[in-house]
């Protein structure tokens, strides 16, 4: 089954540390819990789902916050195969998560080999994609005015 041209991002941060996840693979690079719509889902359902299943941190609902930033990005040429009618683009809905304390995550080691609490530079550097990094600045911005 092809995966919908539309996902969510979620920065997961206590204080001024980011959680950040790398990927399985030959990329092997860092980013926050992302994950693709599945069928009738909405954006902030899979959110909680993807967090659950990629970190295996529960979030109740009102731990989430929709940061009301959506990203309209190029699918690399290499993924288009796992998309929609070999979609071009995607749409990328992006919330956070400001928790009390730094659980150790629970892994899926089929997508990451390596979680990490990172302090905010540190997380900045390391995000792969220009949207992690636009949306980890937005985080804690909101996080620290909030």
């Amino acid at each position: 089954m092809n995966k919908r041209p539309e996902s969510v991002l979620v920065v997961i941060h206590c204080a001024r540390s980011v959680l950040m996840v790398r990927r399985t693979g030959p990329d092997g690079f860092w980013q926050s819990v992302t994950g693709s719509l599945e069928a009738g889902e909405l954006p902030r359902q899979t959110a909680l789902r993807e967090v659950a299943e990629e970190t295996g941190i529960r979030l109740e609902e009102a731990q989430l916050r929709d940061l009301g930033l959506r990203n309209r990005f190029v699918i690399p040429e290499r993924w288009r195969s796992r998309f929609q009618g070999h979609a071009t683009h995607n749409e990328e809905h992006v919330f956070s998560a400001s928790l009390n304390d730094t659980p150790s995550p629970i892994l899926r080691s089929d997508e990451h080999d390596e979680g990490r609490w990172m302090p905010a530079h540190e997380a900045l550097r390391c995000a792969w994609s220009w949207t992690n990094r636009d949306a980890i600045r937005l985080a804690l911005l909101t996080a620290q005015s909030g």
